[in-house]
């Protein structure tokens, strides 16, 4: 399965990259972003999580501040904020697995 995860991952990334560039026609490109998001979040260590919701924070702003480059700015900007689109999804994904521990632990019996 890592195996999968680490496709999901270099997918998400190529369609960061390219859609800065190009118009992909009938694609949802967020929404595709988001779901490869989750889905990669699913194999992602739970030790990674402050680093992961830490990137959640840091890349929109860094795509904003990539903005303001003169001549290729605009699409590294674009580059940045696809990439905080995935990353959400992975930090939503690793959320909903911390609260799920947690509840199984709130009801397993006390030993």
């Amino acid at each position: 399965m890592n195996k999968v995860y680490a496709a999901v991952r270099a997918l998400a990334l190529v369609l960061a990259i390219a859609a800065a560039f190009v118009a992909i026609p009938n694609l949802n490109v967020a929404a595709a972003l988001v779901i490869l998001g989750i889905i990669a979040g699913i194999g992602a260590s739970a030790d990674d999580s402050m680093r992961t919701m830490l990137a959640v924070l840091v890349l929109p702003v860094l795509g904003v501040a990539l903005g303001n480059v003169p001549e290729i700015g605009q699409k590294l900007g674009s580059i940045a904020s696809n990439l905080g689109l995935h990353i959400a999804g992975v930090a939503s994904t690793l959320v909903v697995r911390r609260i799920i521990t947690l509840v199984k632990a709130d009801w397993a019996p006390a030993s």
